[in-house]
């Protein structure tokens, strides 16, 4: 009797997400000691000197030393060209979780530059002019005032004429609007677009570039938490971002002296398929956890908030509208009925196996009987493609011996797996001379429409009269969450089309179910048949 366990189970389940060369992170551990390195980032360039140390320095006497991620994100911001004496970059962005220390990085950068260059216009924005009054006077000003540098500046309080002044430079620190008409006037030396989750279209960035063109030192910084569906130009730039670091990772690979793009960016992504509520999840998303937050502090904020919004604020996710529930899908029930430390042993198991509408991603699901008349529903396998499936179906037969293995036939997308399935020994029952199929262990069952449905309505019963578990996979419950049904006749099947995701891992699970409770039994009777025979 083999037991299944979680981690053969589910392995290959999550959907393949870009990730840096292994090198990168090296790098970052080497040079900074950053042990939670952004998903994507801007590598450091060793043959270009940096004024990053400077501003550590200024991060210092402000009370707050710089936390690896802060070091290698300044380090490369402030790049020199030695051919130019320039800044490398002219825009960063920075898209990090809450709370991991991004005021202190901002605030350093402005006082950095106030202090270092003489006549620095530096102009602040965040979501409204008065919020970023609010963080200007009472985090900036305070974090100043209370630190060896207060001697070097003085505050400047009228309203619309709000500046922290650097008499020594002659240079000030000011707020602005979220206008078009933001930072209009004299040319400006960097400019500061916080919380950019909160702006909808790129006022603020066309508003500030044409102040920078005459300044060849200028630099254009946007930081922000995930946002929403609504926050489009957050959303554009970090896609354009990604863009930007996967075309330079590729590039450096070919030509370790490959030209660096002008915009610096850097990125900590959880991606959808890892579990929120696991601590591994922050460890690899939140670069400040083990410095200025703490695991515990983490769970409190998961247990308080919104699932959505702890994956927006924490996760670095963009929260999505939610749509109507399909009321054919029992929704509700399906959460009720999670049990992650469910490890059933394989005696009566069927495999099924489904496709993506697209076809781009393919999903193995099993289908188990336990003891208590349950029956267990788990995602065994999840990749990208369609070539993987028959090796892998063949290779799971064999080590579990499965009652039968289940697929749809034509007219769906997993129906063009059929005649490989068969080919490699996955066979389909011949028929009896009442032209009946007698299906034997390890056989194909391949579900016509009729069957789909009534998979469908029997597993939403099923959910209903509590007689399913299962152990909580994102897949599945993505699955369950964005599914959507369509009618046959008076029944109901699985919209592969018009579903909000993937839905071949819950058509997988589905059809694994009928397949074992309704091919299952003619099974196992041909075998007690067999054995009164010995």
């Amino acid at each position: 009797m083999t037991t299944m366990t979680t981690a053969s189970m589910t392995s290959g389940t999550s959907e393949k997400t870009w990730a840096p060369p292994p090198e990168f992170a090296a790098d970052l551990l080497d040079r900074y000691g950053l042990t939670c390195p952004p998903r994507w980032g801007t590598p450091r360039n060793p043959n270009f000197p940096s004024l990053g140390p400077k501003l550590w320095r200024v991060m210092e006497k402000l009370g707050a030393p710089p936390m690896p991620w802060q070091k290698y994100v300044s380090d490369v911001a402030l790049e020199i060209d030695p051919a130019t004496g320039l800044f490398v970059h002219r825009e960063v962005g920075l898209s990090v979780s809450r709370q991991q220390g991004k005021t202190e990085l901002t605030l350093a950068a402005q006082v950095h530059r106030a202090l270092a260059w003489k006549r620095q216009r530096i102009i602040y924005a965040a979501q409204t002019r008065g919020m970023a009054r609010e963080r200007w006077e009472d985090e900036f000003w305070e974090k100043i005032a209370a630190s060896p540098l207060a001697r070097h500046a003085r505050i400047r309080k009228s309203n619309g004429n709000e500046a922290i002044l650097w008499p020594r430079t002659r240079s000030r620190m000011g707020i602005t609007a979220n206008t078009e008409k933001a930072g209009h006037g004299p040319p400006l030396d960097l400019g500061f677009i916080d919380e950019a989750f909160a702006h909808e279209d790129d006022r603020l960035e066309q508003a500030f570039s044409p102040a920078m063109l005459t300044r060849a030192m200028a630099q254009l910084w946007w930081a922000s938490a995930g946002g929403t569906e609504k926050s489009m130009w957050l959303n554009k730039k970090r896609a354009k971002g990604r863009e930007v670091i996967e075309a330079l990772m590729a590039a450096l690979a070919e030509d370790p002296a490959a030209a660096r793009p002008r915009a610096a960016y850097f990125e900590w992504f959880a991606p959808e398929d890892m579990p929120r509520d696991d601590p591994a999840t922050w460890h690899t998303t939140l670069p400040a956890l083990g410095f200025t937050v703490t695991v515990d502090t983490i769970r409190a904020e998961l247990e308080k908030l919104d699932p959505a919004e702890f994956d927006r604020a924490y996760l670095n996710r963009t929260r999505k509208s939610t749509p109507p529930d399909d009321p054919n899908i029992p929704k509700a029930e399906w959460a009720q009925l999670g049990d992650v430390a469910s490890r059933p042993a394989a005696d009566e198991l069927a495999l099924a196996v489904d496709v993506s509408q697209d076809r781009k991603h393919a999903s193995i699901g099993v289908a188990i009987r336990l003891p208590d008349g349950r029956v267990h529903l788990e995602l065994i396998d999840r990749r990208a493609g369609t070539d993987w499936v028959v090796p892998a179906v063949v290779r799971l037969a064999a080590l579990w011996r499965p009652l039968v293995v289940a697929v749809s036939g034509a007219g769906t997308p997993a129906g063009s797996l059929v005649d490989d399935l068969v080919t490699a020994g996955i066979t389909v029952p011949k028929k009896n001379k009442k032209g009946e199929q007698q299906p034997h262990r390890g056989h194909l069952v391949i579900l016509r429409g009729g069957d789909m449905t009534e998979a469908c309505g029997q597993l939403a019963d099923a959910l209903r009269q509590d007689t399913v578990r299962h152990i909580e996979q994102a897949p599945l419950t993505a699955a369950i969450n964005g599914g959507r049904t369509r009618r046959v006749g008076d029944a109901w099947v699985l919209d592969r089309t018009s579903s909000l995701v993937d839905v071949a891992p819950l058509v997988a699970v589905t059809e694994a179910r009928w397949a074992l409770l309704t091919k299952g039994p003619a099974v196992l009777d041909d075998y007690d048949i067999a054995d009164s025979f010995g």
